[in-house]
């Protein structure tokens, strides 16, 4: 009933939105806090991936993978500008079009797995962490191995 007494309803209507609208998190929220996080993901692994350029240690191209992932869903400028790159876009194109990975990128990838996993067996004590280890290597290697090269 409205406050007149009748039961028209218009005003409980206009009470209800208004709380709906205001106290609420009703479905336009969640896609702006899914797009942010989307864009914080994308520019977060941009910055490490050309940090990865310079750090041998730190790797680039998963980086810049998952960047572009993310900024496809975040942001198509920051999606555009990733594959307009001129040193990055042709590997993440490459990836893209054909799950393609170039043959430098393949030895060095393996080089530091076989490095990571030389310092890493000298630096433990016990067999299990390099041997769980070794394995993952492995596996994460014989899956770039069998990519075809771009």
């Amino acid at each position: 009933m409205s406050s007149d007494g009748s039961k028209s309803g218009k005003g409980n209507i206009e009470e209800n939105a208004a709380v709906t609208d205001s106290d609420s998190p009703g479905p336009p929220a969640e896609p702006e806090k899914r797009n942010l996080l989307y864009l914080s993901v994308a520019y977060l692994a941009t910055g490490l991936g050309f940090i990865g350029a310079f750090l041998p240690l730190l790797p680039t191209t998963p980086f810049l993978l998952l960047a572009a992932w993310a900024a496809a869903k975040g942001s198509p400028s920051l999606h555009r500008w990733l594959y307009e790159h001129p040193r990055f876009g042709s590997a993440l194109i490459a990836w893209e079009q054909h799950r393609a990975v170039s043959v430098p990128a393949k030895w060095s990838a393996c080089v530091l797995l076989l490095l990571s996993w030389i310092i890493m067996l000298y630096q433990t004590d016990g067999w299990m962490v390099p041997v769980v280890t070794g394995v993952l290597f492995i596996v994460g290697a014989t899956f770039l191995i069998t990519r075809p090269s771009a």
